[in-house]
């Protein structure tokens, strides 16, 4: 199998993974919303980054998830279709920490889960319309 496409889809099984576990975790009873909110913004991190990989561009070593998405408008304007992502880059980091101690709201960790779904389909569907296939069992 080609490296390229290998690297690829194993990001977006990696992102496809966080997605997983975040949608899993928002069942539970008291949902950690500051932990879903996390793999939300990691996996459309790793969904952007699939995508520059395959345009074999270098991603910026960012959780900066505005700034992926202005890398990625270079490859195809269409991608202006995810700036509202960017509210996914505080969890990044800020979330992980005590000191800046904040829990989302239900609500707002519903809406991160909905982003990172539409971000995950919008790049997929990108990768099929150029006869890629980004998805790969690994667990087969």
């Amino acid at each position: 199998m080609n490296e390229k496409l290998e690297h690829i889809q194993r990001l977006f099984f990696k992102a496809e993974n966080d997605l997983r576990s975040a949608v899993d975790l928002s069942h539970t009873d008291k949902p950690a919303t500051d932990v879903i909110c996390f793999h939300c913004q990691q996996a459309v991190e790793k969904f952007l980054k699939a995508w520059l990989h395959w345009h074999e561009i270098d991603s910026p070593r960012t959780h900066n998830l505005a700034e992926l998405v202005e890398v990625c408008k270079r490859t195809e304007a269409t991608f202006e279709k995810l700036d509202d992502v960017n509210v996914l880059t505080p969890y990044a980091v800020e979330l992980r920490y005590a000191e800046d101690f904040y829990l989302p709201p239900v609500e707002e960790m519903q809406r991160a889960i909905e982003l990172a779904e539409y971000v995950k389909m919008f790049v997929r569907s990108k990768f099929e319309e150029h006869g890629v296939n980004p998805i790969r069992d690994f667990q087969e």
